[in-house]
């Protein structure tokens, strides 16, 4: 996998300004980047493997049985993840997202999730859902605020064709009435769109969530097929543009644009006039959301990226088991954070979503 990553130098300690002698680590103010974005999220990868292969992310033919996965003890341990996760709240982060690969993969991840509810920020969690009926009451009990589950069709056929892992639709839908049972609501269903897959499917995905269980219960989600990492062959030909996709829906179902929950969400979020729920399309290759991106990426191993697109990190681990403070460490990442000047959405062209990129089962989705 791409993974360049760069030392992260302590700079020396600044000199308290006036008598109140607060660290800059815990008396900054909002974190702001280069273009005046300020960090609001943290997505934490506990994993970077995976028991499906799809094919827009962990293609079998480059994740093969031979492929060199990370050493269990190259990971960060959950002691490590809840004091980083403690450090990023101080700077402002107020909502922290369990990624992977398969995040539930990761042994006694509920443990994990217990170490991380006090914190106060927003919980969550993406799962392909293939373990899902097995931990969602744990999961609940735990503290995880939401849950969002990714199935790309309904259809049985283009389903494992598309987790090339021979997983049945039904599997995940168990897991899903698991998680509504345990409590979740909503639950955001993610379906990731490509032209000629599973794009003739989108109609029919968002008759069946409007009226699965109750209004609100779930919230689909189509997901522009990205150029994330460079193994997933992507193409602008196989990108259907979230326009399309709510064409085609509000032609069969009358729409309405709603509010964003908040600066800087991904989804754009439409409502079914006839008061069925709500739909939203992530439109990172058509309409780019860079202008507003609030997100820090920790890797499986503990680097830090500041893209989804990013070519390389920056090393915490180093500093999290060399001693260094949550003070020193905090002012590594806000250093980062401020020097921050990523767009790739905004300035993508054919040569640039070639070039080699980390993957996102490395740094999460």
């Amino acid at each position: 996998m791409p993974n360049k990553v760069i030392p992260i130098r302590i700079a020396p300690p600044a000199a308290p300004s006036g008598g109140g002698g607060r660290s800059p680590a815990t008396a900054r103010g909002p974190l702001a980047d280069t273009l005046g974005r300020t960090l609001r999220d943290l997505r934490v990868s506990v994993t970077d493997r995976c028991n499906f292969r799809c094919t827009y992310c962990m293609p079998r033919e480059v994740f093969g049985a031979d492929y060199p996965f990370l050493a269990h003890g190259a990971l960060l341990r959950f002691e490590e993840i809840a004091r980083l996760a403690g450090i990023f709240v101080g700077l402002g982060v107020r909502k922290i997202r369990l990624t992977g690969g398969e995040p539930l993969l990761r042994k006694d991840l509920p443990v994990l999730v217990r170490m991380l509810a006090p914190l106060g920020a927003e919980l969550t969690l993406t799962t392909n859902g293939s373990t899902l009926v097995r931990h969602a009451a744990a999961l609940k009990d735990a503290g995880l605020d939401r849950l969002t589950v990714s199935l790309d069709s309904l259809d049985e056929a283009t389903f494992r064709a598309m987790n090339d892992a021979d997983f049945s639709v039904a599997r995940v839908l168990e897991g899903i009435a698991a998680a509504r049972d345990a409590g979740f609501a909503p639950i955001k269903v993610n379906m990731v769109v490509k032209r000629g897959v599973n794009d003739h499917q989108v109609v029919a995905a968002a008759r069946h969530w409007r009226t699965h269980g109750r209004p609100g219960d779930h919230i689909l989600r189509f997901i522009e097929f990205m150029d994330v990492g460079s193994t997933n062959g992507w193409r602008m030909d196989e990108v259907v543009p979230s326009a399309e996709v709510l064409r085609r829906i509000g032609e069969v179902f009358a729409l309405e644009p709603a509010e964003a929950n908040y600066a800087g969400e991904v989804a754009e979020r439409w409502r079914y006039r006839d008061g069925a729920g709500e739909i939203g399309v992530i439109s990172s290759v058509t309409q780019a959301f860079c202008r507003d991106c609030n997100r820090m990426r920790l890797s499986t191993e503990g680097s830090l990226y500041t893209c989804l697109f990013a070519q390389r990190g920056h090393d915490l681990k180093s500093l999290l088991r060399g001693g260094a403070d949550d003070e020193e460490i905090g002012d590594a990442i806000a250093a980062v954070w401020r020097r921050r000047e990523d767009r790739y959405s905004e300035i993508r062209t054919a040569e640039t979503a070639t070039r080699r990129k980390v993957e996102m089962s490395y740094i999460g989705g």
